[in-house]
């Protein structure tokens, strides 16, 4: 478990990553990287449609990442909204340095035994332009490409948080995105979605990134709430009260739609295999509100905003690794188990004592995990519903395989993060709040130093929040959620 140490605000703990900017910059603006002018017989091959819905695609992909912060912002208590909306804000800077600079190459450079990509390859995005690529994306330009996948990235990191929401220091966490970025996501990219990764020369499919996104994210969340330790108000079995439910509401609303680009957008191209992937998204989502908010009903519990908001996540999750393989009708049985699974998982993990402070896992790791199964049992032609073994018995292989370099990976970057900026705050940060204690601001008061706001104005619940607390969630109950 990490110490809880108190590291003071110090201008020159700034100045490294200052500088490390300023370098990479620099070296960006020297390298040789502008691309030689494209064959025009290879612009031939380029698609105006293709390209027309994946710039939009893109787009909507980018959106889910705000999303993001709405939707776990909204669930967190009032002290730590903005930092929990900063950490998915501040991921869409961080991995795209990171991308430009190496990361793309990582993970869609030319392959070194199928393990990760030559760093050389599109170094400072080094021949990336606007003409195709013969394997990666033969009829949009490969920056486009680029940038699509770019999307993913950036939303993967941000998922985590979810899970030490309350008690992590914001360096550290950046620390760890770059480290998480390069380390984790990349590899598994690689493994999973470059035309010589292992995974995909198993045959092990993932559309959309049931696997490389939502699982990974999952499991690091998982490491991250073990590593991290349990918050005071969870030891003690206190209540989360939301801060804000429309906020959740507005971005499950932003998730739901981003995610058409996301699952649809896969498709890399303006087809029907994109129009089926949009179809399947829109059911798979659906069935998994109601399969919630249903369950919930089954089990004593009222319908409530929150949990339709957390089922239709869920079920977005658990249709990107099929969302192009599978029939609608098998995209809506797989939204209604996945939601029912996590459902269950959600009410386990309060059972335990690991503290998942937004449910991450049982929603976006064991969402994702259904999902991946589910794909191998009604893929088109290759699933266990037509008699085929094979696509199934990988999935399991793989299973095993992200699950143990996911978690295993993640945690030793978490401990490399708290040996070099110690990852989690004091216990009196973390009773100020993450806002203030973090960043000088707070909900009520934007732009207030927090030096100048002592004694620390805790936002406390009234009793009448807690007793509805306790009537929706149940008596002890850490609020349920997921991303």
């Amino acid at each position: 478990m990490a110490a809880a140490r108190v590291v003071p605000q110090k201008p020159q703990l700034w100045l490294m990553p200052l500088i490390g900017l300023s370098f990479i910059s620099l070296l960006g603006a020297l390298s040789d990287t502008t691309p030689a002018l494209p064959d025009p017989k290879a612009l031939e091959a380029l698609s105006a449609g293709d390209t027309a819905w994946m710039l939009t695609a893109t787009a909507l992909v980018l959106l889910m990442t705000p999303g993001l912060s709405f939707f776990y912002g909204g669930m967190v208590d009032r002290k730590n909204v903005l930092s929990t909306m900063l950490q998915s804000f501040i991921a869409m800077g961080l991995v795209s340095m990171v991308w430009v600079t190496v990361g793309f190459s990582l993970a869609f450079g030319d392959s070194l035994g199928g393990l990760i990509g030559d760093p050389r390859t599109f170094f400072m995005f080094r021949g990336v332009g606007e003409a195709p690529h013969p394997t990666l994306s033969p009829t949009i330009p490969l920056a486009l490409f680029a940038l699509f996948q770019l999307k993913f990235a950036i939303i993967t990191p941000a998922l985590i948080t979810g899970a030490f929401a309350g008690r992590v220091r914001f360096s550290s966490y950046m620390l760890f995105v770059c480290l998480f970025s390069i380390f984790i996501y990349c590899p598994l990219a690689h493994w999973t979605w470059h035309p010589q990764g292992f995974l995909r020369q198993w045959g092990v499919l993932d559309f959309a990134g049931g696997t490389v996104v939502h699982m990974t994210g999952g499991l690091a969340a998982l490491a991250g709430a073990i590593f991290l330790g349990r918050r005071t108000a969870h030891k003690q079995q206190a209540p989360q009260v939301p801060a804000h439910i429309p906020y959740v509401l507005l971005g499950t609303g932003m998730l739901w739609f981003g995610w058409f680009g996301f699952n649809a957008g896969s498709a890399l191209a303006a087809n029907g295999l994109a129009a089926r992937a949009f179809l399947t998204t829109n059911t798979a989502s659906a069935g998994a509100m109601l399969a919630w908010l249903f369950f919930d009903c089954a089990r004593g519990r009222k319908p409530s905003a929150l949990g339709a908001c957390i089922g239709a996540v869920v079920g977005l999750v658990a249709i990107t690794p099929a969302a192009g393989f599978v029939s609608v009708g098998a995209s809506l049985l797989i939204g209604t188990v996945a939601s029912i699974v996590s459902n269950v998982a959600v009410h386990l993990r309060t059972k335990s004592s690991v503290d998942d402070t937004l449910d991450v896992f049982p929603c976006h790791g064991v969402g994702g995990i259904v999902g991946m199964i589910l794909t191998a049992v009604f893929a088109d032609k290759v699933g266990l519903i037509y008699g085929q073994t094979e696509t199934f018995i990988h999935h399991i292989y793989a299973l095993g395989i992200v699950t143990t370099f996911v978690l295993s990976g993640s945690y030793v970057l978490y401990r490399i993060s708290d040996i070099t900026i110690p990852v989690r705050v004091s216990d009196a940060e973390e009773d100020m709040g993450l806002d203030l204690s973090q960043h000088g601001e707070s909900l009520d008061e934007i732009g207030t130093a927090a030096e100048a706001r002592l004694p620390t104005r805790a936002v406390v619940a009234t009793s009448v929040d807690a007793t509805f607390a306790r009537e929706l969630f149940g008596a002890g109950h850490i609020l349920r959620t997921g991303g």
